[in-house]
């Protein structure tokens, strides 16, 4: 087994965390934030359509995730995919992740830029063919 399998950069500050507390980091998070919403494992497991089972184990740090589940327990629990990872230590007052609301406005308008630039692209080429 090598070192790669037992070890994952953080970019976050530039340290290592192994697999162990990356997992604890998860874990914690789930439950403090299905807590704060006041649910259930088992409403939880309904909302992101994993076992019960399933949600234990996380909770429990007993087993990782793949993607797609990790994909729906952020959106069941009404956060981002970064957050379930980030350290706790993280969100105090020094850190303040941006309100989603925010972050989905970012993202409309970096993609109307984005069109914007595209549309002046082809309407360009569009004119040099016209006159060719």
């Amino acid at each position: 087994m090598s070192i790669f399998n037992d070890i994952v950069v953080s970019k976050l500050r530039g340290f290592f965390i192994n697999t162990i507390e990356l997992r604890k980091i998860l874990s914690a998070n789930i439950k403090e934030r299905r807590k704060k919403l006041g649910i259930s494992q088992e409403k939880l497991a309904e909302m992101a359509d994993i076992s019960i089972q399933m949600v234990t184990c996380i909770e429990g740090h007993r087993a990782w995730v793949s993607d797609k589940t990790l994909i729906a327990l952020s959106n069941a629990l009404g956060i981002e995919v970064f957050q379930l990872f980030t350290p706790a230590t993280e969100t105090s007052e020094e850190y303040r992740p941006l309100p989603s609301h925010w972050l989905l406005k970012l993202r409309q308008d970096i993609k109307a830029d984005i069109n914007a630039d595209v549309d002046t692209h082809f309407e360009r080429l569009f004119n040099m063919n016209v006159q060719d």
